[in-house]
């Protein structure tokens, strides 16, 4: 069965006469993208496009198919605006604060399905600490602020959960061995440590205060979480945070540890 995407992916197709690069404007995998058109075809009876040796190709029939998707993609949108008008979303700016980990993860998926959605909003994004997002917040600098653990009373959607991980550098295989559920923040409190600025340094911090510990060794700060993880694999220190991506290091989950949460 048809649908929109089968359309939007039609079109992203025909636009970028590549296949690949039209998977990665609709948020498809390349083999997904090619089993849908694929299976779109297989539904219209006859080929829409010719796959030659460096692009792809449109045939004349498949023209005339791109045509009537590009109209009623147009229609869909205006019918869009009309209900947003409705709902006094007539154009205007969102402005954004996020901090590194989640706009580079979380928001472009999120980000991308609201334009679809809202082709007459314009979002703009501002990246900062969770400090400066949340000083943002405060003082009406943006309408909306992804933040982990939002203070109670606060309007908020619950974007997702994360348990604390540890990631160690791959020389100390040792630290955190002595129990079966992974590594505990007493242990933790003794290694010499690599923050984040965005997303680490608020969170990790009163993570320990909260459980009595202090971080007594902090060796480098940097902005963004993936210098963190790099510096880490070079055996800088070890850091905490939310579904750290083990690749960057050793990695073992804080055994008592909540579950942070992004919200805005």
């Amino acid at each position: 069965m048809m649908n929109l995407l089968h359309w939007r992916l039609l079109v992203a197709v025909a636009d970028a006469s590549n296949i690949s690069r039209a998977a990665e404007t609709t948020g498809m995998t390349q083999s997904g993208a090619s089993q849908a058109i694929t299976q779109l075809e297989s539904s219209l009876g006859f080929a829409v496009f010719v796959r030659e040796r460096r692009h792809i190709g449109v045939t004349a029939l498949g023209e005339q198919v791109i045509e009537h998707a590009r109209i009623m993609l147009s229609q869909l949108s205006a019918i869009r605006v009309l209900a947003d008008e409705s709902r006094g979303l007539k154009g205007g700016r969102i402005r954004l604060a996020s901090f590194p980990s989640v706009t580079s993860t979380l928001l472009p998926g999120l980000l991308r399905n609201f334009r679809r959605l809202h082709p007459g909003m314009e979002v703009v994004v501002l990246e900062g600490t969770d400090e400066e997002v949340e000083e943002w917040l405060a003082a009406d600098t943006v309408e909306l602020g992804v933040v982990m653990n939002p203070a109670p009373g606060r309007a908020d959607v619950i974007l997702g959960q994360d348990a604390w991980v540890a990631v160690m550098p791959a020389s100390a295989p040792h630290i955190g061995q002595s129990g079966a559920n992974g590594i505990t923040l007493q242990e933790l409190a003794d290694q010499p440590f690599v923050l984040a600025t965005g997303g680490c340094v608020v969170n990790g911090k009163s993570l320990m205060e909260q459980s009595g510990f202090h971080l007594s060794d902090v060796r480098v700060k940097v902005r963004d979480w993936i210098s963190a993880c790099m510096l880490v694999r070079e055996g800088m220190g070890c850091r905490a945070g939310a579904g750290i991506s083990p690749a960057s290091g050793t990695s073992r989950p804080v055994s008592d540890a909540g579950h942070p949460a992004s919200a805005p």
